[in-house]
């Protein structure tokens, strides 16, 4: 009923910026949060910024607080998530994610998101 895709990763040199935006169709009004997360091979899944689907209240995580910003205009509009001052430490692929059927209590707990991206990499070069 959800799909989202997500576009705008690339490389970029420590201090630039990207956005990234995560295209929206289906019943996505059926969720109640919407997130990017980021993954590096061999570790965990990280939570990095969440929303209220369709806008309100964000979560970030501490790494990424003052650098990142998540938005979400209006329910058909893209998920975006701006991202500035990156360091080499931000590489990681990114994927969006639409979830929290049961509730608004906004979560980073992966098992939550029911819908996910493809994802897009994003690489910083120190």
């Amino acid at each position: 009923q959800v799909q989202l895709l997500e576009s705008g990763g690339g490389s970029v040199q420590t201090g630039g910026s990207l956005r990234l935006s995560c295209a929206v169709s289906g019943n996505i009004r059926s969720t109640h949060c919407m997130a990017w997360f980021r993954q590096v091979p061999g570790k965990a899944r990280e939570g990095v910024a969440a929303i209220y689907t369709g806008g309100g209240s964000t979560w970030y995580v501490d790494p990424v607080k003052g650098r990142f910003t998540i938005s979400h205009a209006d329910y058909e509009d893209p998920l975006y998530l701006q991202m500035d001052s990156l360091k080499p430490e931000d590489t990681a692929t990114y994927y969006c994610a639409a979830g929290c059927l049961d509730g608004y209590v906004l979560t980073f707990q992966s098992y939550r998101y029911n819908y996910w991206g493809q994802g897009t990499q994003v690489t910083v070069s120190s």
